[in-house]
């Protein structure tokens, strides 16, 4: 059962409280076969415990480990995962659609 928008958010308030890092992944853009619609988030500590889901977890893993700079350094990122993307297709996100997803530092 995935999360709710409220379970991944709190839990990302719950973590900045405790005073961990935390960044909130968005995915921001769709084509064809998706495995996620727009608006779908995964919210990710800095000890790299997440929750939520932006692609039902083909790429949930690159996109963890790019949050983890986005709490380092503080700088936005965009992403795109696709079947024509050799990334995605190690990661499993071989559905034929394409995602583009936003990272972000949470303060």
């Amino acid at each position: 059962m995935l999360s709710s928008d409220d379970d991944i958010l709190g839990q990302a308030a719950v973590w900045r409280r405790e005073g961990r890092g935390v960044a909130l992944a968005t995915v921001v853009e769709t084509w064809g076969s998706a495995p996620r619609p727009v608006g779908s988030h995964l919210a990710i500590d800095s000890e790299g415990h997440f929750l939520g889901s932006v692609s039902g977890g083909c790429v949930e893993g690159d996109v963890v480990t790019e949050a983890l700079d986005v709490i380092g350094d503080g700088k936005p990122r965009v992403l795109e995962f696709g079947v024509a993307d050799e990334t995605a297709w190690r990661a499993g996100l071989s559905c034929g659609g394409r995602i583009r997803v936003y990272v972000e530092r949470i303060d």
